[in-house]
């Protein structure tokens, strides 16, 4: 049995009973939580009763969600999460830090963070008996709703801008999806996208437009919690998670898992989050600076589509991801970006523009004194590289091309000594 209880607006904070679907508060417009019956789940279940599961995906914290068990055993539905850490010798010396792992979201089934979301609102509609799921997508969450509700049966349509790589729609169409190519921006999309589902009554899965996204998203922290969280000894430093934001939704949605485990008593100390943007995309790092959490929206030109947003809409509570924790928003250049997609080549990690852009704020927090040696730190790479490869060619040298003989090689190898 799921232990959700209802929602809660993050704005005027009004309660609202569960309903089969609900998006953002009736009442003010807020983005509103996912409420969890605390005490319920304080009384069925230990710590151990979770981290002694043999599901190695986010289903393993199924009592911690707000859905009931989707099915689909055997399926890329039950496959989403569970995503590896990695502490590459060689980027420990060169940073200076003692404790790092690199979570890496590109192992997922479509090779991206949004499974994890795609997945609990697939579960969702389910519940709901969902005809049709909608979205509007860069790319990645629309790869990762096409890819979970192909595993299903279940139909899914995506909005995407015209602009969205190749690679990025070529994953929808093959997944079986409706995709419609917007001529205009994410933010169109995501308009257009609401319009729709009220029109013809689709249940809309939009990033941090529906609750549920959230709710799949903190299954990242629920990892990290028990992945490296339970491991630190006990006089060990605050855990620091960077991330790259985009729309804001995934930096709430860890921050509400971390939240969920203090309720519960599981987890000692709130990790701190850090939020790293483009500087061509910084609507939330700009309400972080100026101290407010009034979003304005900008004109995002950033390479990193997947953090390409004029108007985030879940800016409100991505600023208090930072703010609350004691973390920080960081913005990196678009050439830092791609820089930071070769080096993380270099340790065997192949990242996506918006995966570089977490690594790329932590190398700045080393620099500026953010981050000291002894900081346990958690960067997140949220896709695989193949997502975007017209970005992963700007970070390397062209391959040579050489005659098929032994003298051309030679002379290559010479004058590359």
């Amino acid at each position: 049995m799921s232990q959700y209880i209802g929602y809660r607006c993050s704005i005027c904070h009004k309660e609202f009973l569960p309903a089969s679907i609900l998006y953002t508060c009736p009442n003010c417009g807020g983005n509103l939580d996912v409420e969890l019956d605390y005490k319920a789940i304080q009384t069925k279940y230990q710590i151990e009763d979770i981290i002694s599961r043999t599901d190695f995906s986010l289903w393993r914290y199924l009592p911690l969600l707000p859905v009931t068990d989707p099915g689909g055993i055997g399926t890329p539905l039950r496959a989403a999460g569970w995503t590896p850490l990695y502490t590459p010798p060689l980027m420990v010396t060169k940073l200076g830090l003692e404790h790092l792992w690199i979570k890496d979201e590109g192992r997922n089934p479509t090779a991206s963070f949004k499974d994890r979301a795609s997945s609990v609102v697939v579960a969702r509609a389910r519940e709901i008996d969902a005809a049709i799921i909608v979205t509007a997508s860069t790319g990645n969450a629309g790869a990762a709703l096409a890819g979970m509700s192909a595993a299903i049966g279940q139909k899914a349509i995506i909005f995407a801008p015209k602009t969205a790589p190749q690679a990025k729609v070529a994953q929808l169409l093959v997944y079986g999806a409706t995709v419609i190519l917007v001529d205009g921006n994410y933010d169109s999309a995501f308009d257009l996208t609401i319009e729709a589902a009220k029109e013809f009554g689709w249940y809309c899965r939009n990033t941090g437009y529906n609750p549920f996204t959230a709710e799949g998203k903190k299954t990242a922290a629920l990892e990290i919690w028990e992945q490296v969280c339970l491991n630190l000894p006990a006089d060990s430093r605050p855990l620091n998670v960077f991330v790259s934001v985009g729309d804001g939704n995934i930096i709430s949605g860890i921050h509400k898992g971390f939240k969920d485990l203090m309720a519960l008593g599981w987890l000692n100390s709130m990790p701190r989050l850090f939020g790293i943007q483009s500087d061509k995309s910084a609507a939330v790092a700009n309400a972080y600076f100026a101290g407010t959490e009034k979003i304005i929206p900008i004109s995002a030109t950033t390479i990193a589509d997947s953090i390409s947003v004029d108007l985030p809409r879940d800016g409100v509570r991505a600023v208090r991801a930072a703010r609350e924790t004691d973390g920080a928003y960081i913005t990196v250049s678009d050439e830092e970006i791609i820089a930071g997609i070769g080096e993380l080549g270099k340790y065997g990690i192949f990242a996506e523009p918006a995966g570089s852009t977490a690594f790329a704020g932590l190398k700045k927090a080393l620099l500026s004194g953010v981050i000291m040696p002894d900081d346990p730190v958690v960067v997140i790479n949220t896709g695989n590289g193949l997502k975007d490869i017209h970005a992963a060619m700007l970070a390397v040298p062209a391959a040579p091309i050489i005659e098929p003989t032994m003298n051309s090689l030679k002379k290559y190898l010479e004058s590359n000594k």
